[in-house]
């Protein structure tokens, strides 16, 4: 293939990919550019155009200072940083700890126990949430943070992704280790996992993402403003009549932001664990 014909291909490879990354791009910039809008009738007008998109009209800050007025946002934005953070950091403790065992280890039983896990994975968690309710409720547990946090320390999936990048690791990294005395405690601190950082910020984006945007179960568990996530609190504005669109893109962009920083902080070990295979003896 001529050098002319590779670069028409990496000229038409670069424009579909740009039309794919403005075509999910497309509902962050509408939000972000509509929560800048003070005019409401203008949002409304907008919102079936592509004119959703360009920041014209009446631009401003006012929406965001609405949602600090109209409501306890910082209690709100505390209360979803804390759970996600220890619940991120948890999960990530046990469930490489666990796939640790898994891959790397051998005793009985281990392989019904892969194989329970791997099972676990399409349980969907609505199916569950009204046993665990019951649960919670009878240890007294409604309306606190370790409500949100406990029941979704462990997770399949997360095990099942340290499993898979573990499982590839060479092995004679751990023999090498036990040659010099190191117990498996010793081997998964000093070898394991630093080796596994890009796994596991590819469990962190995941996780805290899911934890994030958690809804369903922080709405069963609490019961005032106290404990509740922003993802709760965002249906206070869902509520009112008329609804007040600028308000709800404003606390919409503030609740994607933390999450856009997220994945910037640890884009680069996300990647790496995506495009790799992990590493060959």
């Amino acid at each position: 293939m001529t050098k002319s014909n590779l670069s028409i291909r990496r000229i038409l490879l670069y424009f579909l990919m740009s039309i794919l990354a403005l075509f999910f791009l497309f509902p962050i910039i509408f939000m972000f550019v509509s929560s800048l809008k003070n005019n409401e009738m203008q949002i409304i007008r907008d919102m079936s155009s592509l004119r959703g998109i360009l920041p014209y009209g009446d631009i401003g800050v006012q929406n965001y200072i609405d949602v600090f007025v109209h409501m306890n946002f910082s209690r709100f934005l505390f209360n979803s940083v804390l759970i996600t953070s220890l619940a991120v950091f948890c999960g990530l403790v046990v469930n490489s700890m666990i796939a640790f065992a898994l891959a790397r280890l051998r005793f009985k039983g281990r392989t019904i126990v892969l194989s329970v896990i791997v099972a676990l994975i399409i349980i969907p968690n609505e199916s569950v949430v009204i046993p665990l309710l019951f649960i919670v409720n009878f240890l007294g547990w409604i309306d606190s943070y370790h409500v949100q946090i406990i029941p979704y320390i462990a997770d399949p999936f997360s095990i099942f992704l340290f499993y898979q990048f573990f499982i590839k690791l060479p092995k004679s990294l751990d023999e090498a280790a036990m040659i010099d005395g190191a117990s498996p405690s010793k081997i998964f601190r000093t070898i394991i996992v630093p080796l596994s950082k890009p796994i596991i910020a590819t469990v962190a984006i995941l996780q805290g993402i899911i934890r994030w945007g958690d809804f369903l179960w922080p709405l069963m568990v609490t019961r005032g403003e106290s404990f509740r996530p922003l993802p709760v609190a965002i249906q206070q504005f869902f509520s009112q009549d008329p609804k007040v669109w600028g308000d709800i893109f404003a606390f919409a962009s503030m609740i994607t932001i933390p999450l856009l920083v997220l994945f910037l902080f640890f884009q680069k070990w996300f990647v790496q664990s995506v495009a790799s295979s992990g590493i060959k003896s």
